[in-house]
């Protein structure tokens, strides 16, 4: 199961003692960085976590797979996520 937002909350809340309200608050703040950031183009790496990238990628051929008409895929940019070396290994250790 994933850890949902609504749980990120609560530990934030749990773990500063603080209000629920400043914690969604805080969370919902901390997200608008992140896709504020993306949204520019720009790469956001937190230390010891990992890097989101945003990737260019070009338009191209295509095809419906119900249907099997062709079509062209228009230009897009998409958000990678590389972990961290520090991630990487406590997630294998």
């Amino acid at each position: 199961m994933a850890l949902t937002k609504t749980e990120i909350t609560e530990k934030i809340q749990k773990k500063l003692d603080i209000s629920r309200t400043t914690s969604y608050n805080i969370m919902e703040d901390f997200l608008e960085i992140i896709k504020g950031s993306l949204e520019k183009g720009e790469d956001v790496m937190i230390s010891g976590f990992g890097k989101f990238c945003v990737n260019e990628k070009k338009s191209r051929k295509g095809r419906n797979p119900a249907t099997s008409q062709e079509m062209n895929l228009p230009a897009r940019r998409v958000v990678t996520f590389k972990c961290s070396g520090k991630l990487r290994n406590l997630i294998n250790n």
